[in-house]
Protein backbone atom coordinates (compact mmCIF):
# COMPACT_ATOMS: atom_id res chain seq x y z
CA UNK A 1 0.00 0.00 0.00
CA UNK A 2 1.36 3.26 0.93
CA UNK A 3 4.92 4.02 0.93
CA UNK A 4 4.49 6.33 4.61
CA UNK A 5 1.54 6.20 7.27
CA UNK A 6 -1.37 7.56 5.68
CA UNK A 7 -5.45 7.46 5.64
CA UNK A 8 -6.96 5.96 2.61
CA UNK A 9 -9.76 7.12 1.28
CA UNK A 10 -10.02 5.15 -2.26
CA UNK A 11 -12.85 2.88 -3.69
CA UNK A 12 -12.44 0.35 -6.34
CA UNK A 13 -16.43 -7.58 -11.41
CA UNK A 14 -15.65 -9.91 -8.52
CA UNK A 15 -11.71 -10.14 -7.05
CA UNK A 16 -10.39 -13.23 -8.22
CA UNK A 17 -8.16 -15.03 -5.87
CA UNK A 18 -4.73 -13.67 -5.27
CA UNK A 19 -5.56 -10.47 -7.54
CA UNK A 20 -8.10 -8.14 -8.49
CA UNK A 21 -8.64 -4.07 -9.51
CA UNK A 22 -7.39 -2.56 -5.78
CA UNK A 23 -3.79 -4.70 -5.75
CA UNK A 24 -3.78 -4.29 -9.76
CA UNK A 25 -4.22 -0.78 -9.33
CA UNK A 26 -0.99 -0.84 -6.52
CA UNK A 27 1.21 -2.77 -8.92
CA UNK A 28 0.89 -0.41 -11.94
CA UNK A 29 1.75 2.33 -9.62
CA UNK A 30 4.69 0.17 -7.75
CA UNK A 31 5.77 0.18 -11.96
CA UNK A 32 4.92 3.75 -13.07
CA UNK A 33 6.51 5.49 -10.33
CA UNK A 34 10.03 3.20 -10.86
CA UNK A 35 10.04 3.95 -14.15
CA UNK A 36 9.79 7.44 -13.20
CA UNK A 37 12.80 7.52 -10.94
CA UNK A 38 14.98 5.34 -13.27
CA UNK A 39 14.63 8.72 -15.93
CA UNK A 40 14.87 11.23 -13.37
CA UNK A 41 11.71 12.77 -13.25
CA UNK A 42 9.77 14.56 -10.86
CA UNK A 43 6.55 13.91 -10.10
CA UNK A 44 5.43 17.50 -10.61
CA UNK A 45 6.91 17.63 -14.46
CA UNK A 46 4.99 13.79 -14.84
CA UNK A 47 2.08 15.98 -13.39
CA UNK A 48 1.96 18.21 -15.75
CA UNK A 49 2.12 15.58 -18.59
CA UNK A 50 -1.19 14.62 -18.39
CA UNK A 51 -2.36 17.94 -17.57
CA UNK A 52 -2.92 17.17 -13.45
CA UNK A 53 -0.64 17.88 -10.46
CA UNK A 54 2.01 16.17 -8.55
CA UNK A 55 -0.27 14.88 -5.90
CA UNK A 56 -2.17 13.10 -8.66
CA UNK A 57 0.71 11.42 -9.59
CA UNK A 58 1.91 10.29 -5.63
CA UNK A 59 -1.82 9.07 -5.80
CA UNK A 60 -1.70 7.15 -8.88
CA UNK A 61 1.62 5.56 -8.24
CA UNK A 62 0.31 4.17 -4.05
CA UNK A 63 -2.43 2.86 -6.01
CA UNK A 64 -5.30 4.83 -4.67
CA UNK A 65 -6.90 6.07 -7.59
CA UNK A 66 -8.44 4.82 -11.17
CA UNK A 67 -6.00 5.13 -14.24
CA UNK A 68 -7.01 6.81 -17.13
CA UNK A 69 -5.67 4.68 -20.32
CA UNK A 70 -4.99 7.84 -22.13
CA UNK A 71 -2.80 9.25 -18.82
CA UNK A 72 -1.12 5.75 -18.55
CA UNK A 73 -0.08 6.35 -22.06
CA UNK A 74 1.11 9.58 -22.21
CA UNK A 75 3.05 8.86 -18.67
CA UNK A 76 4.84 5.51 -20.86
CA UNK A 77 5.67 7.60 -23.50
CA UNK A 78 7.56 10.71 -21.03
CA UNK A 79 8.89 7.42 -19.39
CA UNK A 80 10.65 6.20 -22.64
CA UNK A 81 8.60 3.14 -22.91
CA UNK A 82 8.72 2.47 -26.51
CA UNK A 83 8.21 -1.16 -26.96
CA UNK A 84 4.55 -2.17 -28.12
CA UNK A 85 3.85 -4.99 -25.93
CA UNK A 86 5.38 -3.43 -22.90
CA UNK A 87 2.81 -0.37 -23.73
CA UNK A 88 0.14 -2.79 -23.88
CA UNK A 89 0.92 -5.01 -21.22
CA UNK A 90 0.56 -1.73 -18.87
CA UNK A 91 -2.28 -0.28 -20.18
CA UNK A 92 -4.13 -3.24 -20.52
CA UNK A 93 -3.17 -3.15 -16.31
CA UNK A 94 -5.10 -0.20 -16.47
CA UNK A 95 -7.65 -1.06 -18.20
CA UNK A 96 -8.49 -4.32 -15.62
CA UNK A 97 -7.91 -2.36 -12.63
CA UNK A 98 -10.90 0.07 -13.52
CA UNK A 99 -12.91 -2.95 -12.99
CA UNK A 100 -15.28 -1.96 -10.11
CA UNK A 101 -15.27 -4.57 -7.34
CA UNK A 102 -18.64 -6.36 -5.79
CA UNK A 103 -18.79 -3.30 -3.07
CA UNK A 104 -19.44 -0.82 -5.25
CA UNK A 105 -22.82 -1.86 -5.18
CA UNK A 106 -22.84 -1.32 -1.73
CA UNK A 107 -21.46 2.17 -1.88
CA UNK A 108 -24.12 4.07 -0.63
CA UNK A 109 -23.85 2.32 2.93
CA UNK A 110 -20.06 1.96 2.50
CA UNK A 111 -17.51 4.45 3.27
CA UNK A 112 -14.42 5.27 1.03
CA UNK A 113 -11.40 4.14 3.42
CA UNK A 114 -13.47 0.63 3.71
CA UNK A 115 -14.18 -0.29 0.82
CA UNK A 116 -10.43 0.37 -0.08
CA UNK A 117 -9.85 -2.47 2.66
CA UNK A 118 -12.58 -4.83 1.08
CA UNK A 119 -10.26 -4.60 -2.08
CA UNK A 120 -7.20 -5.83 -0.50
CA UNK A 121 -9.19 -8.57 1.95
CA UNK A 122 -10.16 -9.97 -1.27
CA UNK A 123 -6.67 -10.16 -2.49
CA UNK A 124 -4.54 -11.50 0.19
CA UNK A 125 -3.84 -14.77 0.72
CA UNK A 126 -3.12 -14.60 4.19
CA UNK A 127 -5.41 -12.30 6.83
CA UNK A 128 -4.36 -12.55 10.75
CA UNK A 129 -7.00 -10.29 12.67
CA UNK A 130 -6.66 -9.78 16.38
CA UNK A 131 -10.01 -8.85 17.98
CA UNK A 132 -11.12 -7.36 21.39
CA UNK A 133 -14.34 -6.53 21.15
CA UNK A 134 -16.22 -8.06 18.79
CA UNK A 135 -16.26 -11.65 16.54
CA UNK A 136 -14.10 -10.82 13.44
CA UNK A 137 -16.54 -9.51 10.51
CA UNK A 138 -15.51 -12.67 8.18
CA UNK A 139 -16.57 -15.18 11.34
CA UNK A 140 -19.83 -13.01 12.34
CA UNK A 141 -23.54 -14.57 11.93
CA UNK A 142 -26.12 -12.65 10.36
CA UNK A 143 -27.88 -11.85 13.14
CA UNK A 144 -24.52 -10.87 15.34
CA UNK A 145 -23.73 -8.70 12.28
CA UNK A 146 -26.48 -7.46 12.55
CA UNK A 147 -26.76 -6.63 16.50
CA UNK A 148 -23.36 -4.91 15.51
CA UNK A 149 -24.29 -3.27 13.05
CA UNK A 150 -26.91 -1.86 15.08
CA UNK A 151 -24.94 -0.40 17.85
CA UNK A 152 -22.48 2.12 15.22
CA UNK A 153 -25.71 2.78 13.17
CA UNK A 154 -28.85 3.13 15.98
CA UNK A 155 -30.81 5.86 13.80
CA UNK A 156 -30.49 3.76 10.18
CA UNK A 157 -33.18 2.38 8.14
CA UNK A 158 -33.78 -1.64 7.96
CA UNK A 159 -32.91 -1.51 4.91
CA UNK A 160 -29.78 0.37 5.17
CA UNK A 161 -28.87 -2.20 8.02
CA UNK A 162 -30.02 -4.81 5.71
CA UNK A 163 -27.52 -3.59 3.05
CA UNK A 164 -24.83 -3.77 5.74
CA UNK A 165 -25.48 -7.45 6.56
CA UNK A 166 -25.30 -8.14 3.39
CA UNK A 167 -21.40 -6.84 2.43
CA UNK A 168 -20.86 -9.18 5.30
CA UNK A 169 -22.37 -12.27 3.63
CA UNK A 170 -20.10 -11.16 0.57
CA UNK A 171 -16.92 -11.01 2.38
CA UNK A 172 -17.09 -14.50 3.85
CA UNK A 173 -17.38 -15.91 0.36
CA UNK A 174 -13.77 -15.63 0.36
CA UNK A 175 -13.14 -18.21 2.94
CA UNK A 176 -15.10 -21.04 0.97
CA UNK A 177 -14.01 -20.36 -2.29
CA UNK A 178 -10.85 -21.85 -4.60
CA UNK A 179 -8.01 -20.92 -3.51
CA UNK A 180 -9.08 -19.04 -0.04
CA UNK A 181 -6.95 -16.64 2.01
CA UNK A 182 -5.87 -18.44 5.53
CA UNK A 183 -7.76 -16.61 8.04
CA UNK A 184 -5.80 -16.76 11.41
CA UNK A 185 -7.88 -15.06 13.70
CA UNK A 186 -7.41 -14.42 17.59
CA UNK A 187 -10.10 -13.66 19.56
CA UNK A 188 -9.64 -12.07 23.17
CA UNK A 189 -12.09 -14.21 25.92
CA UNK A 190 -14.23 -10.58 26.44
CA UNK A 191 -15.55 -10.83 23.14
CA UNK A 192 -17.03 -14.34 23.55
CA UNK A 193 -18.67 -13.41 27.23
CA UNK A 194 -20.09 -9.85 25.70
CA UNK A 195 -23.87 -10.98 24.77
CA UNK A 196 -23.96 -9.12 21.43
CA UNK A 197 -27.50 -9.86 20.58
CA UNK A 198 -28.59 -11.76 23.33
CA UNK A 199 -28.13 -15.30 24.67
CA UNK A 200 -30.09 -16.85 21.54
CA UNK A 201 -27.63 -14.50 18.98
CA UNK A 202 -24.52 -15.56 20.86
CA UNK A 203 -25.17 -19.32 21.06
CA UNK A 204 -25.25 -19.20 17.35
CA UNK A 205 -22.18 -17.38 17.01
CA UNK A 206 -20.08 -19.58 19.10
CA UNK A 207 -21.82 -22.60 17.75
CA UNK A 208 -20.65 -21.39 14.09
CA UNK A 209 -16.91 -20.48 15.41
CA UNK A 210 -17.21 -23.91 16.39
CA UNK A 211 -17.86 -25.31 12.74
CA UNK A 212 -15.44 -22.74 11.47
CA UNK A 213 -12.76 -23.60 13.06
CA UNK A 214 -13.19 -26.96 11.36
CA UNK A 215 -12.36 -24.98 8.19
CA UNK A 216 -9.21 -26.02 6.18
CA UNK A 217 -9.31 -22.05 5.39
CA UNK A 218 -9.36 -20.88 9.55
CA UNK A 219 -7.44 -20.90 12.31
CA UNK A 220 -8.60 -19.28 15.55
CA UNK A 221 -6.89 -19.23 18.83
CA UNK A 222 -9.05 -17.28 22.25
CA UNK A 223 -6.40 -15.68 24.61
CA UNK A 224 -8.57 -16.43 28.63
CA UNK A 225 -8.51 -13.93 30.71
CA UNK A 226 -6.25 -16.33 32.75
CA UNK A 227 -2.87 -15.25 30.66
CA UNK A 228 -3.65 -11.66 31.82
CA UNK A 229 -2.22 -8.48 30.05
CA UNK A 230 -0.74 -8.73 26.14
CA UNK A 231 0.78 -7.12 23.47
CA UNK A 232 -1.30 -5.97 21.55
CA UNK A 233 -3.56 -5.12 24.06
CA UNK A 234 -4.09 -1.36 22.57
CA UNK A 235 -6.66 -2.30 20.15
CA UNK A 236 -7.74 -4.82 17.05
CA UNK A 237 -5.59 -4.97 13.46
CA UNK A 238 -5.21 -6.92 10.69
CA UNK A 239 -2.11 -7.64 8.86
CA UNK A 240 -2.54 -9.05 5.28
CA UNK A 241 -0.25 -10.68 2.91
CA UNK A 242 -0.76 -10.91 -1.06
CA UNK A 243 0.88 -13.46 -3.50
CA UNK A 244 2.47 -10.89 -5.57
CA UNK A 245 5.85 -10.42 -4.53
CA UNK A 246 6.13 -6.86 -5.40
CA UNK A 247 3.49 -6.19 -2.64
CA UNK A 248 4.53 -5.38 1.20
CA UNK A 249 2.60 -6.67 3.79
CA UNK A 250 0.15 -4.30 4.89
CA UNK A 251 -0.98 -3.27 8.42
CA UNK A 252 -4.84 -2.22 8.53
CA UNK A 253 -5.90 -0.21 12.25
CA UNK A 254 -9.32 0.76 11.61
CA UNK A 255 -10.98 3.80 13.59
CA UNK A 256 -14.69 5.57 14.45
CA UNK A 257 -14.49 7.39 11.07
CA UNK A 258 -11.69 6.16 9.16
CA UNK A 259 -8.71 3.89 9.15
CA UNK A 260 -4.77 3.79 8.76
CA UNK A 261 -3.14 1.54 6.52
CA UNK A 262 0.83 0.76 7.10
CA UNK A 263 3.17 -0.69 4.85
CA UNK A 264 6.52 0.68 6.19
CA UNK A 265 8.72 -2.52 7.14
CA UNK A 266 9.47 -0.97 10.81
CA UNK A 267 5.54 -0.68 11.04
CA UNK A 268 4.50 -3.80 9.51
CA UNK A 269 7.59 -5.51 11.67
CA UNK A 270 6.30 -3.70 14.88
CA UNK A 271 2.50 -4.85 14.70
CA UNK A 272 4.01 -8.54 13.08
CA UNK A 273 5.84 -9.09 16.44
CA UNK A 274 2.95 -7.85 18.58
CA UNK A 275 0.70 -10.94 16.50
CA UNK A 276 3.21 -13.27 17.34
CA UNK A 277 2.90 -12.42 20.92
CA UNK A 278 -0.52 -12.77 21.36
CA UNK A 279 -0.58 -15.92 19.39
CA UNK A 280 1.87 -16.68 21.93
CA UNK A 281 -0.40 -15.93 24.77
CA UNK A 282 -3.51 -17.55 23.31
CA UNK A 283 -4.31 -21.17 23.34
CA UNK A 284 -3.21 -23.43 20.81
CA UNK A 285 -5.64 -23.69 17.46
CA UNK A 286 -6.35 -27.36 18.35
CA UNK A 287 -7.79 -25.92 21.67
CA UNK A 288 -10.52 -23.75 20.35
CA UNK A 289 -13.43 -26.27 19.93
CA UNK A 290 -12.82 -27.55 23.78
CA UNK A 291 -12.92 -23.35 24.56
CA UNK A 292 -15.76 -22.33 22.64
CA UNK A 293 -18.02 -25.85 23.77
CA UNK A 294 -17.68 -24.77 27.77
CA UNK A 295 -18.77 -21.21 26.35
CA UNK A 296 -21.22 -22.49 24.69
CA UNK A 297 -22.27 -24.38 27.80
CA UNK A 298 -22.02 -21.25 29.99
CA UNK A 299 -24.06 -19.03 28.04
CA UNK A 300 -26.95 -21.26 28.96
CA UNK A 301 -29.87 -22.93 26.94
CA UNK A 302 -32.17 -20.24 24.94
CA UNK A 303 -35.41 -19.36 26.25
Amino acid sequence: MAATRSQVSAGSQEEAPGGGPTVLRILLGSQLRKLRETRGITREAAGYEIRASGSKISRMELGRVSFKERDVADLLTMYGVADDDEREALIGLARQANNPGWWHHFSDVLPGWFQSYLGLEAAATLIRTYEIQFVPGLLQTPEYARAVIMLGHAGASAEEINRRVEVRKHRQAILTRPGAPQLWAVIDEAVLRRPIGGVDVMRQQIESLIEASKLPSVRLQIIPFHAGGHAAAGGPFAILRFPEPELPDVVYVEQLTSAIYLDKREDVDHYAMAMERVCIDAEPPNHTPEILGKLLHEVGRPA
